[in-house]
């Protein structure tokens, strides 16, 4: 039996963190299509995407990678975190 989360990080996942961590409002399917934009695109900044780390990192139990709170786009970010859950690293 394994420990590791089985579970992904849905970009209605994120959006709604993104709402409710940094009070930013991101329609999912804006977010889907422009994934590859910078956070900045949507008015995220590093402090609210620090916001977003922590919330995950309670909600999972484990530190995520340092990396994630310098991801540029929500694409990236959503790769190294379900990456991340897949391992439970």
């Amino acid at each position: 039996m394994t420990d590791q989360v089985d579970y992904q990080l849905t970009v209605e996942d994120l959006s709604t963190l993104m709402k409710r961590t940094a009070g930013v409002h991101v329609d999912p399917i804006t977010l889907q299509r422009q994934a590859e934009a910078t956070f900045d695109t949507f008015g995220l900044d590093s402090l609210g995407l620090l916001g977003i780390v922590a919330e995950l990192e309670k909600r999972y139990g484990f530190g995520l990678p340092e990396q994630a709170e310098r991801c540029k786009t929500p694409a990236d970010f959503l790769a190294l975190v379900n990456g991340a859950l897949k391992t439970g690293v």
